[in-house]
């Protein structure tokens, strides 16, 4: 131990002003953390009920135009629409409870100079107690006149009856652009309002065509065109309503238009027009609100402690003080733990030499027993060879000669003794049943068909599994698939081939199998998927299961890998693969007996 642990843990002298010093670092730093936590909490709920006052107002904006589109739509289906009718339309949308910022809804006659005549004496043929005297307002002789006619609600808005409203050249510009564009406007200017003078509104207009005449290009849409529907809207209005849903009223939104160029920002509402800016002890956030192409920036500031709530305002605090004095009790349990370093460390690497020794011969013994299952399996399948050989050479022999002699009795005594002959043929048929007995009792042990190799191994495996189980089953390999393949490598792919065909036909409910099998960079590769219903993990690990776990081990003592990768409903794909001409260690009985 050096001077300053051993000054640091010496009983009689211990550093208690370090530790105070170091306590209450820890507690200014669970103060600082607390703090800014707070604060960005603060924050992102501060922004997220902006963007939500933004939506609303950008909803709301969107439900006006659906209203403007309606009643356009109202005005082109093609029926006469009267004072009566527009009142009644207007009536059932019950603005004042839907839509609350709308002032009003009308419609703008166009006609030219020369067409004035005719236009103004239709509307004064009309008698209607509820509109006044028709006079057209402002006086003067323009190209092109934009008049309003119908207005709804008509109460307040009375002396806008005969109003020409393209009679300010920003309107009209608005106006007779969209007329040719086929287009919805706004301005952008504000308009007065009658229901509160000092609100900002804002209006918008869609143009009316008449029905059955082209609009295709502008020539046409001047001809086709008898007007425009509109309607106003409060700006306040509509952001206190979306508004209505923020929880700290202490919100203040500043709502500025600065679309135009050159120009400065139109401010078009303040819901605090008194209050001093924003400082650092606010939050303030600005988004973007489109409106039919123009841009509005809404401002939006909050003092922070408004955002605040009672615990939050006591939690850097409580955070500071509990972090101090939990680094005084840690500090003082360290110096009192510090006397039994030493034997804890000597300890420690005792224990831990054991664990290392005990790991260590828990490797050797999985190493032995991993290379006894392989000598097992080794000699297992020498002795299936062998047993399946002798089978073929004696047994099979005799039974090839005991049906040539059954033949030749049965074809002696064919006319001669038919009862003879009829047991000859019945003893025939019995040899012929015992020969394929012995047959696929030979295949069950070994293969013929592996002496010839493996690829010619897997047809004949993938010929049975489709006689057997009469799912579909694909096989794709190339051309040096198993050149340089050993008899003991060639074996370990049958059987995990046999294993997983076989898994495939008593779970998988598969009804497509697929086999591929290829050599490439010194590695034989096989791939055996399904499109069943896939390997439930529970499954897999379940006791007394062994299927997976000896593919995995084959594969693993020929130094390669396996790869068994499933998916619920989406089949189960057994990758293998291992280096060509790699060879297995031969077991040595001392080692193991060792």
């Amino acid at each position: 131990m050096t001077r300053l642990q051993l000054s640091l843990f010496s009983p009689s002298k211990p550093l208690w002003w370090l530790g105070i010093a170091l306590s209450l670092g820890v507690g200014l730093g669970l103060f600082t953390v607390a703090t800014r936590s707070v604060e960005s909490e603060a924050r992102t709920r501060f922004h997220n009920q902006a963007r939500n006052t933004q939506f609303n107002i950008n909803t709301s904006i969107k439900a006006y135009t659906d209203v403007l589109r309606a009643a356009a739509s109202y005005f082109q289906a093609g029926g006469e629409v009267t004072r009566q009718t527009f009142h009644r339309y207007v009536q059932g949308l019950d603005l004042e409870h839907n839509y609350p910022a709308i002032d009003n809804i009308n419609f703008a006659e166009y006609y030219t100079d020369e067409q004035r005549p005719a236009a103004e004496a239709r509307q004064r043929q009309l008698t209607d107690k509820l509109y006044p005297t028709y006079r057209l307002h402002p006086e003067g002789k323009r190209p092109e006149y934009a008049v309003l006619t119908l207005i709804e609600p008509l109460e307040g808005f009375g002396d806008r009856y005969g109003l020409d409203i393209a009679a300010r050249p920003g309107v009209a510009g608005a106006l007779f652009s969209a007329r040719d564009q086929g287009a919805l406007s706004s301005s952008g200017q504000p308009i007065p309002l009658r229901s509160a003078p000092s609100h900002v509104g804002m209006a918008m207009r869609i143009p009316i065509y008449r029905n059955g005449m082209p609009i295709t290009n502008v020539a046409e849409r001047r001809l086709a065109c008898i007007g425009s529907v509109g309607l106003g809207f409060s700006v306040p209005r509509l952001v206190d309503v979306a508004l209505g849903e923020m929880p700290v009223s202490a919100v203040r939104v500043v709502l500025r238009d600065s679309s135009s160029i050159g120009r400065a920002a139109t401010l078009l509402f303040d819901s605090q027009p008194n209050m001093p800016g924003a400082d650092s002890g606010h939050f303030v956030t600005e988004l973007p609100i489109q409106f039919h192409g123009r841009t509005w920036h809404a401002q939006f500031s909050v003092p922070k402690r408004a955002l605040y709530s009672n615990f939050d305002q006591y939690l850097p605090a409580l955070a500071g003080s509990m972090g101090f004095g939990a680094s005084v009790l840690i500090y003082a349990l360290f110096i009192t733990l510090a006397s039994s370093r030493r034997r804890a460390v000597k300890l420690a690497r005792a224990m831990t030499r054991e664990l290392r020794d005990s790991q260590a011969r828990l490797q050797l013994s999985h190493h032995r027993l991993r290379r006894l299952a392989a000598h097992a399996d080794h000699i297992k399948e020498e002795e299936r060879k062998r047993i399946a050989r002798e089978i073929h050479d004696d047994l099979g022999q005799n039974l090839l000669a005991l049906r040539i002699e059954a033949d030749i009795l049965a074809t002696r005594t064919e006319k001669t003794h038919p009862r003879l002959h009829a047991r000859a043929r019945a003893t025939l048929h019995q040899i012929d049943n015992t020969i394929r007995s012995v047959r696929q009792i030979i295949n069950d042990l070994r293969p013929n068909v592996l002496d010839l190799g493996l690829s010619a191994a897997v047809e004949w495996q993938i010929a049975q599994f489709r006689l057997r189980s009469g799912i579909k089953c694909e096989f794709t390999e190339d051309a040096v698939a198993d050149h340089g393949v050993d008899d003991h490598c060639a074996t370990a792919f049958f059987r995990v081939l046999q294993e997983s065909l076989s898994n495939i036909h008593q779970h998988a409910s598969a009804t497509m199998v697929r086999v591929e099998l290829h050599q490439s960079h010194g590695m034989l590769r096989m791939t055996i998927s399904d499109n069943g219903i896939g390997i439930n993990t529970a499954s897999r690990h379940k006791a007394g299961s062994f299927g997976l776990v000896g593919i995995e081990e084959r594969i693993s003592l020929l130094g390669g890998n396996c790869s068994i990768t499933s998916l619920a409903h989406g089949g189960t794909t057994v990758s293998i693969a291992v280096p060509v001409g790699y060879r297995v260690a031969p077991a040595d009985d001392m080692r193991l007996s060792a």
